[in-house]
């Protein structure tokens, strides 16, 4: 019934598929992107992190430009992620992880150990019950004691049977010695930082070499609590002589991460995750505390915090197939727009022959009037111009809406203009034929 499509719909196809192609354009290649991302609590590795991330990301890629979003503490960072205020934000996994997070980057992994004299009776957390806890003050000694919490509640413990003192780490050791404390909780990297100072503290205040209590059950607490890991602390890795430990223990740990809503795109969080990765060196040079930065596990099953998609695309494939997934996005974008844009023109075509079908009959009833006036009775005429007069409301009606094809105004004319023509001219006709005299037969 339409036919071919006509050159002009073809163009017009041709227009939505080079529309399709410069939005895709400007979708990857926009000169300015800005990312909010939240400041990380103060004085962490998580705020120097997040220092050196933005410096050395702007540095290479002066397109992209950073927000800061300042948070009071771990809990708030969490929380700007999961109310969409923030597109990346670090978090730390035992402390209201974000349900909309997925990880990038792991920033930084803190052993949970527990550190006691070496003469001490406890060999398990399981006999703290009753005893005095010493904490590390500091910006994150409140979630070290909700994270004990957490763990005595496994052994079922329960809070308020384990007293905690929080004292500087100097103190610390002091408090050890002088039985003002059964043991120590130090949450900090394999390396300096917290739980290597309260280690040392506690060998210098006791002239000893502290245990470590080894976490048998490290593997069942994951598995109730994930956001814990198991994780084997190599021989001497808090202190090298006399090593401490003595022997690889196992222990928990938790983990400061990188984190991005898991509504991000595939191709922006591989993007961030590859910038981190292929500028690891100097991200290092910016900030040393990057030098414990690790790539999260693709085969992670985690629920809690799991890799972004993107990453692990990125991570598992290599630059050239994260490439080849950013050129699958054009497509993706482009080639459904083009579709689109493609079938629209159709549809336009099609809908602007169906109107010039619907002009097009209309001429036709309109000559069909003309000719049938020519043998037409005073009757008949008189409801030909009837239905004239209704198509000629119909066409006029169409012409003020712009529902009619422009190129058939004119035919509408002569058509209406003949029709009128062919009505007037049989009325002349009849009038003189009734006026003409009756011949009389003779």
């Amino acid at each position: 019934m339409f036919g071919l499509p006509s050159l002009r719909t073809l163009a017009i196809a041709g227009v939505f598929l080079f529309a399709a192609a410069v939005l895709a354009f400007i979708y990857f290649r926009s000169p300015h992107v800005t990312l909010r991302v939240t400041t990380g609590l103060q004085g962490t590795a998580g705020e120097k992190f997040i220092a050196a991330f933005v410096a050395v990301t702007k540095a290479a890629h002066p397109r992209v430009s950073f927000e800061l979003v300042p948070v009071a503490n771990a809990v708030e960072s969490s929380k700007a992620m999961e109310d969409g205020k923030v597109d990346l934000a670090v978090v730390r996994t035992d402390v209201s992880p974000p349900g909309n997070g997925q990880t990038v980057a792991i920033l930084r992994k803190d052993v949970v150990a527990f550190v006691v004299a070496a003469d001490s009776s406890i060999s398990d957390p399981s006999e703290l019950a009753g005893k005095t806890i010493a904490l590390p003050e500091g910006p994150a000694q409140e979630y070290n004691s909700k994270t004990l919490d957490t763990i005595l509640s496994y052994f079922n413990i329960a809070p308020d049977r384990v007293k905690r003192i929080f004292l500087p780490i100097a103190e610390i050791g002091a408090a050890i010695h002088h039985k003002h404390a059964a043991a120590a909780l130090a949450v900090g990297p394999v390396g300096p930082g917290e739980a290597v100072n309260v280690v040392a503290a506690v060998a210098k205040a006791t002239k000893g070499t502290p245990k470590i209590l080894a976490m048998d059950q490290a593997d069942a607490i994951v598995k109730r609590f994930p956001q814990f890991e198991s994780m084997d602390v190599p021989e001497g890795a808090f202190k090298g002589h006399p090593p401490t430990p003595d022997d690889t223990v196992t222990c928990l740990a938790i983990s400061y991460r990188f984190v991005v809503p898991e509504t991000m795109l595939s191709v922006v969080a591989g993007a961030i995750g590859k910038s981190i990765f292929d500028t690891r060196e100097k991200l290092m040079t910016a900030s040393p505390v990057v030098s414990q930065i690790e790539a999260p596990d693709t085969d992670s099953t985690s629920p809690l915090l799991p890799i972004h998609p993107g990453v692990a695309s990125y991570l598992s494939s290599g630059n050239q197939s994260f490439l080849d997934s950013l050129q699958s996005y054009i497509y993706v974008i482009g080639i459904p727009l083009s579709l689109f844009g493609s079938f629209g023109a159709v549809l336009i075509g099609q809908f602007r022959n169906k109107k010039l079908v619907t002009d097009q009959q209309q001429v036709y009833e309109m000559l069909v009037i003309a000719d049938a006036a020519r043998t037409a009775d005073a009757t008949e005429v008189d409801k030909l111009e009837g239905e004239l007069n209704t198509l000629v409301t119909a066409c006029v009606n169409k012409m003020a809406a712009g529902s009619t094809d422009a190129s058939q105004l004119p035919v509408s004319s002569l058509a209406i203009d003949h029709a009128r023509r062919a009505i007037d001219k049989r009325r002349r006709e009849l009038t003189t034929q009734a006026r003409a005299p009756v011949e009389v037969a003779g």
